[in-house]
């Protein structure tokens, strides 16, 4: 089932969205000093690509440096990002059969606005009964 849905996923949300992510880690590497931000912009990219299977978790809190780069990433890249989730999400809500697909789109709008302290694991691998950061 998630093999169908990510399939699904990626042709009619998953492919623009990680285009998305992927330009904005490209711009954050070519400015030397935002490649934190390219990096987290490129793991979520490839989180959007094919995310049924997957779930983001949250690291150890690095502090105040994490807080500051999340709102940095915020105001820069991050609420973009999330309109570009309501957007794809909304003709998705609207057939019945996106709905699914929908809900994963909003799923993946708090780690669209803070990426930093999050990590992207296999579903398989947590534990029973747990569901990471709510992603």
């Amino acid at each position: 089932m998630r093999t169908l849905l990510n399939i699904i996923w990626f042709i009619f949300s998953g492919l623009w969205l990680a285009l998305g992510y992927w330009a904005a880690g490209i711009i954050c590497c070519i400015l030397i000093v935002t490649i934190p931000w390219g990096i987290a912009s490129f793991r979520i990219g490839n989180y959007a690509l094919w995310p049924f299977g997957r779930e983001v978790i949250e690291t150890k809190p690095a502090g105040i440096v994490t807080t500051v780069g999340n709102i940095i990433w915020l105001v820069v890249a991050g609420v973009w990002l999330a309109i570009g989730h309501v957007v794809t999400s909304i003709p998705l809500f609207v057939s019945i059969i996106g709905i699914p697909l929908g809900w994963a789109n909003i799923k993946l709008i708090p780690v669209s606005l803070m990426p930093l302290g999050k990590k992207i694991v296999s579903s398989d691998s947590l534990m029973p009964g747990y569901r990471g950061a709510r992603a």
